[in-house]
C-alpha cells in the first residue's frame, strides 16, 4: 500500500469510527477500573475516546496518546473529552511524563505499529512508565490464517438497500502484515478506508514482555474472563513487572 502512514487510518476513518464502533462490552470498563485500583490509566491509541470517555465517568484518571489528529479531534469534541490529557504522537513511544497503574491498548490497536522492533519498543517504553505494581493490558485477535486464499480475502461486512462495505485484505506471511481497504459502495460513489496492521502471535508478545521485562499474569479469551483455548478468537492479556 503505496505512503501508507501511521496516521493513514485514523485521519481517513475518524469521521465514521464512532459510528461503524459504537458500541462496547460493559465489562471492558469494570475490568479496567479494577486493573487501575484508584490509580491514574494511560491508553494507546486512544481515538475518539470510545472507552476512555466512560472510564474517567467511572473516576479513572485517563491520559491518551494517539498519532491521529482527526481522531484526537472527535474526542475533544465529545462531553468531557476536553479533560482528557492527550499526547498527539507514536504510542510505541510513551512520550508522556508520570507513571502509571494501568496502560492498556485496545481493539488490536496494539497491531498498528507496522514492525517488531517497534512493537518491542512500545513494550520496554511501557515498561518504564508502570508504578512498581502497574499492569499492561493488551486487546487483540488470534490470527486466522486459514481464511486467507491465495494470501487473499475479501469479506462482505455489511450489505443493505443503499450500501456495501466490504473488507479487502492481503496477507503478507514474511513481515506478518495485513494490508486491507475498508470499501464502501454507494449510489454516490466508493469510499476507500485503508488500514495495514502487523499481527502477532501470544507467544511472541510473551517474548517482547520478558524482553521489556514483564511477565504473562493473565490471559482471558473475552471480557468475561473466560478461559483461553486453542479455540478461541481473541485475547485479553495482562503484564506485570517480572520478579
Amino acid at each position: 500500500m503505496d505512503n501508507y502512514q501511521a496516521d493513514t487510518y485514523g485521519e481517513r476513518i475518524a469521521a465514521v469510527y464512532d459510528e461503524w464502533y459504537q458500541s462496547y462490552d460493559e465489562r471492558t470498563i469494570e475490568t479496567l477500573c479494577e486493573l487501575a485500583r484508584g490509580g491514574p490509566a494511560l491508553e494507546l491509541g486512544i481515538g475518539s475516546g470510545r472507552i476512555a470517555l466512560p472510564l474517567q465517568q467511572r473516576g479513572v484518571q485517563v491520559h491518551g496518546i494517539d498519532v491521529s489528529a482527526a481522531m484526537l479531534g472527535r474526542l475533544r469534541a465529545k462531553p468531557g473529552g476536553d479533560h482528557v490529557p492527550v499526547t498527539l504522537g507514536n504510542f510505541a513511544d510513551v512520550g508522556v511524563e508520570g507513571a502509571f497503574s494501568l496502560i492498556y491498548v485496545l481493539f488490536n490497536t496494539f497491531f498498528g505499529l507496522l514492525s517488531q522492533e517497534e512493537q518491542l519498543r512500545c513494550f520496554e517504553n511501557v515498561a518504564r512508565r508502570l508504578t512498581p505494581d502497574g499492569v499492561f493490558l493488551i486487546e487483540a485477535f488470534v490470527p486466522d490464517l486459514a481464511r486467507f486464499s491465495g494470501r487473499q480475502t475479501v469479506r462482505a461486512i455489511k450489505v443493505g438497500n443503499d450500501e456495501v462495505r466490504l473488507d479487502v485484505t492481503q496477507w503478507d506471511p514474511v513481515e506478518q502484515h495485513l494490508t486491507s481497504q475498508h470499501v464502501v459502495l454507494t449510489e454516490q460513489g466508493i469510499r476507500l478506508y485503508p488500514v495495514k496492521l502487523r499481527y502477532v502471535w501470544p507467544s511472541e508478545l510473551e517474548l517482547m514482555a520478558r524482553l521489556a521485562g514483564l511477565r504473562l499474569r493473565q490471559r482471558w479469551a473475552n471480557w468475561d474472563r473466560a478461559g483461553f483455548t486453542a479455540d478461541s478468537t481473541k485475547h485479553i492479556s495482562v503484564y506485570e513487572r517480572a520478579a
